[in-house]
Parts: structure tokens; sequence; C-alpha cells
């Protein structure tokens, strides 16, 4: 197998190789000043299995030169091609909130469905779509971070209190606080626009016998994760302990949650950043040998 990395995933490709005793080489991305991109893939891939490993993190920007690489690995006789992408975008736009709206959540599955084979994803930001089968036309497999997660906080913080910012962390703060054995509590959010939100005041965990650990999946703009620092802190607890599973941070959200009075960030290595400290290779590399050895060839 060759796993094929765009630019800011060759440390994370790298350790899923290793997991894989399969080759790792990086994707040339050249950037033309009109806008335009070229992609160069490696030799060697005739009658190969290819993962492209790509992360999603700015989708607008390396669809194009996504499905370039995905054709041509094709082009070059590739038996099959995968893509593992540890952070999976458009997935929330899952209906049509209002009228004219596009559904986006479907389109970009189908749109992926037509250049790969397969795809390997990491707890991407579902709301009503239980099961990616419901969107993709590929067999297309979510990897778990709660047991990760949750040996990260049994080692680095044993007397966590875990707190949910608002209804939609529930499915990974509920997971996590029974794996790691710890009492949880998930706030109630009020969202009046992209950075204006208020949460509930955390009312069933006792912060004086025990370290908060606010978990969610992502921090996009940051003002969810910030409101919930400063209502544990409210409530008299020590600085929390911030813990997501994918390191977006827009703009300065990874500061802004720093300044809020959080003692420390800590991410998982599906999004390249300073905070990445769970990672989830491992887990990668087991879904896809569990793909690869169970996906025959499209078309076939």
């Amino acid at each position: 197998m060759i796993l094929v990395a765009f630019p800011d995933m060759v440390a994370l490709t790298d350790r899923i190789a290793r997991q894989l005793s399969a080759r790792a080489c990086p994707l040339e991305w050249h950037h033309f000043p009109d806008g335009e991109s070229l992609v160069t893939l490696p030799d060697g891939l005739a009658n190969a299995d290819v993962a492209i490993v790509a992360c999603l993190r700015n989708p607008d920007r390396i669809a194009l030169p996504l499905r370039f690489a995905a054709e041509t690995a094709r082009e070059l006789g590739a038996a099959r091609v995968g893509l593992i992408a540890p952070y999976m975008s458009y997935m929330r736009q899952d209906a049509r909130f209002q009228p004219g709206q596009a559904v986006s959540a479907p389109l970009f599955a189908r749109f992926l469905g037509e250049s790969f084979d397969w795809l390997v994803t990491v707890d991407p930001h579902l709301h009503r779509i239980v099961r990616l089968e419901e969107i993709f036309p590929i067999p297309a497999i979510r990897v778990p971070t709660a047991s990760q997660i949750a040996a990260w906080i049994v080692r680095d913080t044993p007397d966590a209190l875990l707190v949910g910012p608002d209804s939609e962390s529930q499915q990974w703060v509920a997971e996590v606080a029974k794996m790691a054995g710890r009492p949880h509590e998930v706030l109630q959010k009020t969202r009046t626009g992209d950075r204006n939100v208020q949460l509930s005041v955390p009312q069933h965990v006792d912060f004086s016998v025990g370290t908060p650990v606010i978990l969610d999946d992502i921090a996009s703009s940051g003002r969810t994760m910030v409101q919930a620092v400063e209502r544990v802190l409210a409530a008299g607890a020590k600085p929390p302990v911030c813990v997501l599973i994918h390191a977006v941070f827009a703009g300065t959200a990874y500061e802004d949650i720093a300044e809020a009075g959080a003692a420390c960030t800590v991410t998982t290595d599906t999004i390249p950043h300073v905070s990445n400290s769970i990672s989830i290779a491992e887990h990668i590399a087991d879904a896809v040998q569990q793909v690869v050895l169970s996906k025959p060839v499209k078309g076939a």
C-alpha cells in the first residue's frame, strides 16, 4: 500500500504508514500565480492500493487538487484509490434551513465518491446523519476518538470532571466519561449567530473535588468554548482543561480560549496544530486495514 500525503499531512501520514508497514510519499502541490494548482504524484503507483491523505480544514481550497490527485493516481494505474481525511468538512449542513440553501453534506459526499473507492475519517461533525453510509456512495468508516481521549484523561487528568458545552457534545462527553470512569455534565446552548452563543451555568458537578475538562469535537470561532470556560470559572472551578477532537481554530480562536482562562487546550492530530497531544494514527491505520481488506475494485 502507498500513502500519498498532502503537504500538511506528512507527519501524520508517516505515523499511519508505520502502523500499516506501508510506503509514505509526499504529494507535490504547486500554486500558479493565477490561483490554479498543479499536483504531482510519486512514481510506482501501478497496481497499488493508494490512499490520498488530506485534511479538509479548508475544503474549498483543496477540493479540486484533491480530485486531481485521485484521478491522476487512477490514470497512473492504481488498483484502488482511497481517501484518508482525518478532518471532514461540510457535514453540518445536512438540511435546508432556509429557502434556497444548498444541502451541502450529501453534495460534498457525492463529489468525493465520484473519485474515491473508500473513505476513512475521524469523528465527523454529524447532526441528523447517523451513519456516513447514508450520504456517501462508497464505503465510509468513522474512526472514533473516545478511547484515545479517555486514555489521555486517565493518564494526565485523573481527577477530571467532564463538561460538554452543548447538546451536540453529548455523544462524545458521555462516552469519554464512561470510559474514563469520571462524572460529566452537558450545558445548554442558545446560538444567535456565527459568533454569538449563550450557555447555561453548570449545576450538577461539584468542581471543588476535581479538574474541569471541557470536551467538544471542534472549536471554529471558539465562542462556545470561551463561554464554557467562563461559565466553569464562574461556578468556582479551577482553570479548566479544554479538549477538542479537531483543531479548527478560525482566526484567534485558540488564543481567545487561553485568554478566557483555560489552563491549556489539547487536541488530537487530525489537523496539525501546536496543541496536538493525542495521536489517532493507530486507529486510522486499523480502519484503513478494515476497508482495504473488504472493498473490491470500483466497478468490478
